[in-house]
């Protein structure tokens, strides 16, 4: 199984890439994604593009997703294009004040093609592109069968690695 770990747009987010990269046991096979335009600016880059390269990256194999911030639009494209290879999905930081409605669309249709069991949100409570109070409502019609969990925090940031590790390694 490979892990792809999907950060958010902006380059602040590259550090977020990769102490979540550096800090995966090493037993499992990690592929972290850059974003073209952080070496470049001008580089477009589009959530569902880099969908379509990343189906590529992980061939016939089962994948596992750690996604912050719009890294979890980009999941969602690719979770669409393949379900049935996917295992485990980690989500942090919906940005849902920053999608539109076919972006939110997109991102429960592809939860509603995986099995709920494998699937982790974290949403810091007061994150300003989304709280966690409008996440729970955002998923609400998952219910119960969508594990949505609460960070004490006001920000935008997701350094959860030893909770991302427990999900990936159970």
């Amino acid at each position: 199984m490979v892990t792809l770990i999907l950060p958010g747009y902006s380059f602040s987010n590259k550090e977020w890439l990769e102490k979540t990269a550096s800090q995966i046991p090493g037993d499992i096979e990690i592929r972290p994604i850059y974003w073209g335009h952080w070496d470049d600016p001008s580089v477009k880059c589009e959530a569902k593009t880099k969908a379509d390269l990343l189906a590529g990256i992980s061939g016939k194999r089962v994948v596992a997703i750690v996604a912050k911030s719009i890294g979890t639009l980009a999941a969602s494209y690719l979770i669409q294009k393949s379900p049935e290879k996917i295992r485990k999905v980690i989500f942090c930081g919906i940005p849902l004040n920053g999608l539109n409605e076919i972006n939110k669309e997109i991102i429960k249709d592809a939860l509603r093609k995986v099995d709920l069991n494998n699937v982790v949100v974290f949403q810091n409570s007061e994150d300003p592109v989304g709280s966690y109070s409008a996440i729970v409502e955002f998923l609400s019609e998952f219910g119960s069968r969508i594990k949505i969990i609460e960070k004490d925090a006001n920000t935008h940031d997701y350094f959860y690695q030893n909770d991302f590790n427990k999900l990936l390694l159970g």
